[in-house]
């Protein structure tokens, strides 16, 4: 085969001028998205930077492809160029009906341990979308891709094994909570510290990089105190201890503000000031609150005199309230951190602000060990299935993800403008057109033939 390996050494990704990338063109629509997509990016490498580099595609089978060929959805030769060549692209996969692997997705994430699901939303001008103001999203998600319920632990009701675990926990555990414990089935949310940290790590790192002003911790802790509120008090600690000169918390920021417009304020006045339930609280509570302001406000000489300003703001918000506000006040959101589930139904509804799952990028990485996987977001669609017919947006932009990742920042940059000059012409697929007026539509095949013209 001919190319050369990309490989990683402390950290850092090493990227030959003529990278081996394993693809997989993916299942039902895939195959159109795929032939266009390629066709993209070889014409922005090759325009970028002159015939220098170039991209050697090797394919690899997952989905209906691979079952068609070797009676194995997942063959094992797949996960071992992945593992091999540690940066790949992929479009949608079916998932097996009837039993066996749950989701080809989840079975790649868990497989090569890619901890982070990064979801950058953004706005391309011209995109036909629901909200008044599209333009004021520009957020990037990392989701936490390999626990909370995705670890796929649950039992279905009425089996043996769902009675033993529902018997555990009403015998050994005490638990009185489980309503219908004859009729129910189990599952179990696991959050871990480890998991937890090298998320919140990842995001604070790329804020620092990419000179983001806030980091967000999305969660349901108010609920799910022991997981969910865990996650938040742990991204916490993690924020606090590895990046401390270059983050504030956000209560940190309210005790340093307050004393820097009131210097005579005494600890217990900053308490009342940050928390107005200070008077109702026990004294315990109340020692707690002021040794916190104490805390926050050791960290004048640092942090003090509006230097915090200049920090990147960490900071937390409930799951549900946050869906709410991503509507109303997006500008608020930059980076945000997220468990599994949460980060679902975020990345989701966000991509609907700014046009739809049809071109919202994905990718799938693990930062120390640089192996990473970037996708189509959307599933296979197999009515429209060899029509030439879909937008092939999401692929084109998990595509510039992977550009990005190797550091080929040049052509990831022409294709997001190609793409951008594209919708303001007009010469969009039928998603698109459909909600535009006087558009010019155009085939899969004719979006990537738009883009390449305007690279």
């Amino acid at each position: 085969m001919s190319g050369s390996k990309i490989t990683i050494s402390n950290g850092v990704l090493n990227v030959p001028d003529d990278p081996i990338i394993p693809f997989v063109e993916g299942d039902g629509t895939g195959r159109d998205i795929w032939r266009a997509s390629v066709r993209v990016f070889d014409a922005a490498v090759a325009k970028c930077y002159g015939g220098k580099r170039k991209i050697h595609w090797h394919e690899v089978l997952a989905g209906e492809k691979a079952f068609n060929a070797t009676k194995e959805w997942m063959p094992a030769q797949t996960l071992t160029d992945f593992r091999q060549y540690l940066v790949g692209i992929k479009g949608p996969l079916t998932t097996p009906i009837g039993g066996g692997i749950r989701s080809l997705n989840v079975a790649l994430r868990q497989e090569l341990d890619l901890y982070t699901c990064l979801r950058p939303v953004r706005y391309f001008r011209g995109v036909p979308t629901p909200v008044k103001k599209p333009q004021d999203v520009d957020m990037v998600i990392f989701r936490e891709n390999t626990e909370d319920i995705y670890a796929g632990i649950e039992w279905a009701e009425g089996t043996p094994e769902a009675k033993k675990v529902v018997d555990w926990l009403q015998t050994e555990m005490k638990v009185k909570k489980i309503r219908f414990p004859g009729t129910s089935g189990v599952g179990i949310k696991v959050i871990s510290r480890e998991g937890t940290e090298r998320l919140v790590r990842a995001a604070i790192k790329y804020a620092i990089q990419f000179k983001r002003k806030s980091v967000t911790m999305v969660h349901k802790g108010n609920i799910m105190k022991f997981t969910e509120g865990a996650f938040r008090d742990w991204g916490y600690g993690l924020a606090t201890r590895e990046f401390r000169s270059q983050v504030v918390t956000e209560r940190e920021s309210w005790i340093l503000g307050n004393v820097e417009k009131n210097p005579k304020l005494t600890p217990e006045e900053n308490a009342k000031m940050i928390d107005p339930g200070y008077d109702m609280m026990t004294p315990k509570q109340q020692a707690e609150l002021v040794a916190e302001v104490n805390t926050g406000l050791a960290l004048v000489p640092t942090h003090g005199n509006g230097q915090w300003k200049s920090k990147i703001l960490i900071k937390d918000s409930i799951a549900d309230i946050t869906l709410q506000q991503v509507l109303t006040r997006p500008k608020e959101f930059e980076v945000i951190a997220t468990p599994n589930l949460n980060g679902d139904y975020l990345s989701d509804a966000l991509a609907a602000q700014v046009g739809g799952i049809g071109i919202a990028p994905g990718g799938n990485i693990n930062y120390e060990t640089g192996h990473a996987i970037f996708e189509a977001t959307h599933g296979t669609a197999p009515k429209y299935a060899d029509l030439d017919k879909v937008n092939p947006g999401s692929v084109i932009l998990s595509g510039c993800m992977m550009l990005r990742y190797m550091g080929w920042v040049e052509a990831a940059d022409a294709i997001e403008a190609g793409i951008e000059k594209s919708i303001d012409q007009k010469r969009v697929t039928y998603d698109f057109a459909r909600m535009m007026e006087n558009p010019t539509e155009v085939k899969c095949s004719g979006f990537a033939d738009a883009i390449i013209s305007n690279l």
